[in-house]
């Protein structure tokens, strides 16, 4: 496979992918794919910088849906202790924490179907408060409504985060609690709102090529790409109705990696939950497919995650850097409008592509 087949063309944003053209990327040579991957990667991203989140479950336990691949849910018996929603003051600390380790969002999870208006304003102010400290905010609450969405995004919320978790095909194997409409819905919600969309899967619960296929043409078809794409492994716990499934061959989960970052060009791809199960080797051909985003932390949700140490490691291994956010307020994101503005009215010399290493870096 010649590097110019891939290098003549821009990847772009496309909502029309088939089934066949994506088994088509799966069935690829895997060092063909990957290469694939990575020279689309570097169309829209700096390949050695790695967005780094934290995820803090804000109330634990006791949720009343039936995943089956969650321990959180009150059907099973996982030996889980439910915990109360937290106070606010201590979500604030584990933040501060959070932006000490050099992670730029903080995430924010409860176990729930849906908040209820109580909720509301004691969730508002958390956002409030963790914005005000320069780090992007994100939750994942369940499902949500028109209105409840608008409130979040005044309060500050950038991100929402809610998974399709697998196919249409599949889903009903999965979970009954709610349907798969339900979750479009609230992503519609939270687009309409002006938030960004954090939405993803589970690999390695049983499912077939095919259906990873499809919850990848789900997540690539919708009228606007999720801005991050979490791509999990399934963590087996105990007392899960999926504790005794075989582990995911690893092959299959950076191939799936690959296809999403080919499949959503300009979106984060996530490497999620199974970190902890994944060799320093594996991570760096996850990287390498394109997904430039993780979890720091020792826990996600309730589940085990890499040390915050191990993770600085392997960057220092790699030559991986964390990615930085950009705050701009009202005045500077003005100025640099009115920056482009007058780059377009540049004599046409001066809009060539500077191939120099200065160019290149500028460019990044």
């Amino acid at each position: 496979m010649l590097a110019s087949q891939y290098n003549s063309t821009e990847a772009v944003v496309r909502h029309d992918w088939t089934r066949d053209e994506v088994e088509a990327l799966y069935a690829m040579p895997f060092n063909d794919l990957l290469f694939k991957a990575q020279v689309v990667h570097r169309q829209h991203f700096d390949p050695n910088q790695v967005q780094v989140s934290t995820l803090l479950s804000i109330k634990t336990g006791a949720c009343p849906e039936d995943c089956k691949y969650c321990p959180q849910s009150a059907r099973y018996d996982t030996g889980l202790e439910k915990e109360r929603l937290l106070e606010i003051e201590k979500v604030i600390e584990r933040a501060k924490e959070a932006k000490q380790t050099g992670s730029t969002r903080f995430c924010m999870g409860a176990a729930w179907r849906n908040p209820k208006e109580r909720d509301m304003p004691y969730l508002t102010q958390m956002v409030a408060e963790v914005k005000a400290m320069g780090l992007e905010t994100c939750m994942t609450l369940g499902m949500l409504t028109r209105d409840q969405a608008v409130a979040l995004k005044q309060a500050g919320l950038d991100y929402y985060n809610h998974n399709l978790d697998t196919s249409p095909e599949f889903y009903g194997d999965i979970i009954t609690t709610r349907t798969y409409q339900d979750r479009l819905d609230t992503l519609q919600n939270v687009r309409e709102a002006g938030m960004n969309v954090c939405s993803g899967g589970i690999v390695g619960m049983g499912e077939t090529l095919s259906d990873r296929a499809s919850l990848l043409i789900q997540l690539a078809n919708l009228p606007e790409q999720p801005q991050s794409v979490p791509i999990n492994m399934l963590v087996k716990v105990d007392g899960t109705p999926l504790d005794k499934l075989d582990d995911m061959e690893p092959f299959d989960f950076i191939r799936t990696i690959a296809v999403a970052r080919i499949m959503m060009p300009k979106s984060h791809v996530r490497l999620s939950a199974g970190r902890e199960q994944m060799n320093e080797q594996m991570q760096a051909l996850c990287f390498m497919a394109g997904a430039n985003s993780i979890f720091y932390g020792c826990k996600l949700l309730t589940t085990s995650n890499p040390d915050t140490h191990e993770d600085v490691v392997l960057f220092k291994k790699l030559g991986i850097n964390s990615e930085r956010t950009r705050e701009y307020s009202d005045e500077a994101h003005q100025l640099a409008l009115e920056e482009a503005i007058e780059q377009q009215n540049a004599p046409q010399s001066e809009l060539f592509y500077d191939a120099t290493e200065k160019g290149q870096t500028e460019s990044a």
